[in-house]
């Protein structure tokens, strides 16, 4: 595993908002600060557990999801929040950690 980033979420704004309506999540730039701290604010109609709205994750970078959330509890299944890019969230000792199979031809940018 590789570490990404870390999601904190939030109800306040913040500098360098970058709203994503599909996804229902107004998030910061992770790479624009050396540690990986994005800030996220989840709107009201949100589609996901309060476990990740409230507590912050960590996000690791994983080369097989399928096989990194094997036997751990699954907060939201394996998704494409957009192209080139396989999440999930899973539960770990009472806190959300965020898996990524990303594809670094396709986004070398993540």
């Amino acid at each position: 595993m590789k570490f990404n980033h870390i999601g904190i979420p939030t109800k306040d704004s913040f500098a360098g908002e970058i709203p994503l309506p599909r996804l229902k999540i107004t998030v910061s730039d992770h790479k624009n600060n050396p540690f990986g701290i994005q800030w996220q604010r989840y709107w009201d109609d949100a589609p996901y557990p309060e476990l990740v709205k409230t507590v912050a994750h960590v996000a690791f970078e994983v080369d097989d999801l399928e096989a990194a959330i094997a036997d751990h509890k699954i907060l939201i299944a394996p998704n494409s929040p957009s192209r080139g890019v396989l999440v999930a969230f899973i539960e770990v000792n009472g806190a959300p950690v965020e898996l990524m199979q990303v594809d670094r031809v396709l986004r070398p940018d993540v």
